[in-house]
């Protein structure tokens, strides 16, 4: 067997050796085009799962890496003259130097062949009809010339990222992974620096773009920008030097932009006679995370034991290419996920450099949204400790010295007159329950009955309907009679009489998207007969083919909602309801108005983003002044249309500003839903980002939404700032006493008062068995692998 391997960084080295010593008979050759002590980076971060990894899959070098490693345990954040450290995160760093040399010599020792100064042409045709090898591996790093050469097979996608970086060293030696946060008449810069071995850190220095430029850096000699760097951070250098081992870039060229790659296929086949031999990408050539979660590296070799062990496994070669791709792009795709929060996190200091330090510490943290505020407390109790206090007394909470603050999901909220005892909201969820002339009845009053018993916050009824031509369904609930009002304040009276939870109402129109069938019998489609008029903003169809056409609406078809809006608002008030959201989200006709894909009006009502928001502003100031000022409003919007020309998470923060200016107190921060082509990307809170992004940069309250199931990913959303109430849907549905279940699940003593009389000796029991439920399974299992900067 002939294996070239092209690139001579730690994974094309690492799968040489493992392919040599599996098979000794086997001609293992390396290109590598620099000199063997050349590098471009300073220090290598490793898991304690990939340093068992390297142990498992070739004991020697697997020693001597682990003997190599300059071990660390925390982490310290300077950030608005403060220092916050955080323990137990368990680091490991080997010089990227050391880390090459042993693997040459263990590369050496079992045979492969180390060409240094030696690069192959991109075009491996004729290498291949020259020296009919069986393998070719593409190890040629981020700038791989082989990926893009055949990218027609291997189907690369970049995203060049927004911030500028520049990777030095010091030999300043740190206690702790290091994080600075520098502020500048340009704006703000970052450095990202550790320690791998006795007498040398890496120190990597970043900022935006616009920062970059503004700061002159561009202009820049090479030896002028490290001595802007070392006055920006004179206090952590404490007079080391900066150093750079780059020395063939000058200036504005050691200052880079991250690109994050991914390949639709890490396999592409070269003819060779009546053979093919497979040319196959490991590590950066296939995919990139950034150097902010420490991993490039660590994915690099894993691939490489991967190969290998698949390689050995699977006879069939185009079987054994494909499950290869198949089982590293999941454990890749993780880390991309991971790192892409975190760059984002780090592009945006500016937007967070507005928290406290204590919660921009604790957001940093927690960036990536794999660190959760459970797996802070494995690692470090007291510190997680200390910072619920913190939270706790920020609001005002008066707490004995002896007493454990709460988690964060379970401090009270205060927004105008009303203060929600927890920070828990029961998502408005359609039940298609109601009766056909829009009464409410017994479903509604034992669903959010039990809802607010079960310890919960606010319960948000779900959208309920202006007008009967409004509605989605005929089985919606409305509110444009005093019998309807009646229904409500029944319901109403038993929430405040039987729990400590308030009650919110959310007012909508279903625009285009109404005259439909309950969702079980068939979302979206239209009745089969009974079907109302509908209107929209601009003539359209929701469904294309299937969907009733609705009309655009003429002033005085606004006129008229605007009435009906404020008519309903006067009844929700009269029933007492604590709480009133506009639905200005998920493609109802408030929504419609809001999107260029739905609002194609050449009137004063669409065009410019500020025109199309000129009616759902209208009709919440309409209701804001019919609404009791003591008592909150908040707006649903969703702030994504995930569709090309469709607002975007910038339209989101203009959106939520405007109704801010109108008197709202809270966004509700939804997604998508506006039209039925939209392609959203899924996932674990998949849409806490954009209520984050709208609380920090339109400047005001947020609830986060979607896929959040556990009150640890909660308890996270409010500790680390990102929104201020958290919604839970579907889990409610399942567990009426979710609060009261969550409450239990982490042991918080003081969550008594939320369980209603009648049931807390349940709450004993529930109790024991959480305790038992914690010890059996052990803290340490719910941490994800340390030693990752995530």
């Amino acid at each position: 067997m002939r294996v070239v391997v092209v690139g001579g960084g730690p994974g094309g080295l690492y799968a040489a050796l493992l392919l040599k010593r599996r098979h000794p008979e086997a001609s293992v050759t390396v290109h590598e085009r620099n000199r063997p002590g050349d590098t471009f980076g300073w220090g290598v971060v490793l898991s304690d799962q990939t340093v068992d990894n390297l142990r498992a899959a070739d004991p020697e070098s697997g020693r001597r890496i682990a003997d190599a490693l300059h071990r660390w345990d925390d982490i310290a954040i300077h950030f608005g003259g403060r220092t916050i450290r955080s323990g137990g995160h368990g680091f490991s760093g080997i010089g990227r130097k050391e880390l090459l040399a042993i693997l040459h010599t263990r590369c050496r020792e079992l045979g492969v062949t180390l060409a240094f100064e030696h690069e192959l042409p991109a075009d491996l045709d004729a290498l291949v009809a020259a020296e009919h090898p069986d393998l070719i591996i593409a190890a040629d790093g981020i700038n791989s010339r082989i990926r893009e050469r055949y990218a027609a097979s291997f189907q690369p996608d970049t995203d060049l990222r927004h911030c500028r970086y520049v990777w030095l060293g010091t030999p300043r030696q740190f206690d702790a992974f290091t994080f600075a946060f520098v502020e500048t008449p340009q704006g703000w810069f970052q450095a990202h620096a550790y320690q791998f071995d006795e007498g040398m850190s890496t120190f990597i220095v970043e900022t935006p773009q616009e920062n970059w430029d503004r700061a002159g850096l561009g202009a820049m000699s090479g030896e002028e920008s490290i001595a802007f760097c070392e006055r920006l951070f004179a206090d952590q250098l404490q007079g080391a030097p900066l150093l750079s081992n780059a020395a063939h870039l000058r200036g504005s060229a050691q200052w880079i932009r991250f690109p994050r790659i991914t390949c639709g296929s890490w396999l592409h086949w070269i003819a060779d006679g009546a053979r093919r031999v497979p040319v196959v990408l490991l590590g950066d050539a296939a995919h990139t995370a950034h150097f902010s979660i420490g991993s490039g590296s660590k994915l690099a070799l894993e691939d490489a034991i991967a190969l290998d062990a698949i390689l050995a496994a699977e006879p069939d070669r185009e079987q054994a290419f494909a499950r290869y791709q198949a089982e590293r792009s999941v454990e890749v795709l993780k880390l991309q996920n991971a790192a892409r929060n975190s760059t984002e996190w780090f592009e945006s200091v500016e937007r967070y450099a507005r928290l406290a330090p204590e919660q921009f510490a604790y957001s940093l943290l927690t960036r990536s949204q794999r660190i959760s505020h459970e797996n802070l407390r494995v690692r470090d109790a007291a510190y997680v400790a200390s910072f619920e206090r913190w939270f706790a007394e920020r609001v005002g909470m008066a707490l004995k010295a002896d007493s454990p603050a709460p988690p964060p999901l379970l401090t009270p909220y205060t927004v105008r007159g009303v203060t929600l005892r927890n920070r828990v909201v029961v998502s408005p969820m359609a039940q298609y329950s109601a009766n056909t002339d829009g009464s409410v009845g017994d479903w509604h009053l034992v669903h959010l009955g039990a809802r607010a018993t079960g310890g919960a916050g606010l319960v948000m009824a779900e959208m309920t309907c202006v007008a009967p031509d409004a509605r989605i369904t005929p089985w919606c609930p409305g509110l444009w009679n005093a019998a309807q009002r009646d229904g409500w304040a029944r319901i109403v009276r038993f929430v405040h009489e039987n729990s400590g939870a308030k009650i919110g109402l959310q007012l909508g129109h279903a625009g285009a998207k109404g005259s439909t069938k309950k969702m079980w019998e068939g979302i979206d489609q239209p009745l089969p007969d009974g079907n109302w008029p509908l209107i929209a903003p601009s003539e359209t169809e929701y469904l294309k083919g299937i969907s009733q056409r609705a009309r655009e609406m003429t002033r005085a078809d606004m006129d008229r909602v605007r009435d009906e809006f404020v008519q309903s608002t006067r009844f929700a008030a009269d029933a007492g309801f604590d709480w009133l959201e506009l639905h200005c989200a998920h493609g109802y006709l408030l929504s419609a108005f809001l999107s260029p894909l739905t609002n194609r009006r050449s009137d004063a009502y669409g065009g410019s983003l500020e025109n199309r928001a000129r009616f759902p502003l209208e009709v919440f100031r309409a209701m804001r002044a019919t609404w009791p000022a003591d008592r909150p409003m908040s707006v649903r919007i969703s702030a994504h249309d995930w569709m090309p020309g469709g607002n975007t998470g910038d339209d989101a923060v203009t959106i939520a500003a405007l109704f801010k200016d109108a008197g709202a107190d809270v966004i509700d921060v939804s997604a998508g839903q506006v039209v039925k082509e939209e392609r959203p990307v899924f996932g674990r809170m998949w849409q806490t980002p954009f209520a984050d992004r709208v609380r920090q940069e339109a400047g005001i309250a947020t609830i986060a939404v979607g896929a959040i199931t556990d009150a640890d990913q909660a308890n996270g959303i409010i500790a680390s700032g990102r929104a201020d109430l958290v919604a839970v849907g579907r889990p409610h549905l399942v567990n009426p006493g979710w609060t009261l279940t969550e409450s239990a699940k982490f042991g918080y003593p003081g969550a008594g008062p939320f369980w209603p009389p009648q049931y807390r000796a349940a709450k004993q029991q529930l109790d024991r068995l959480m305790e038992r439920e914690r010890a059996a399974a052990g803290a340490a299992a719910a941490a994800p692998p340390k030693g990752e900067l995530t």
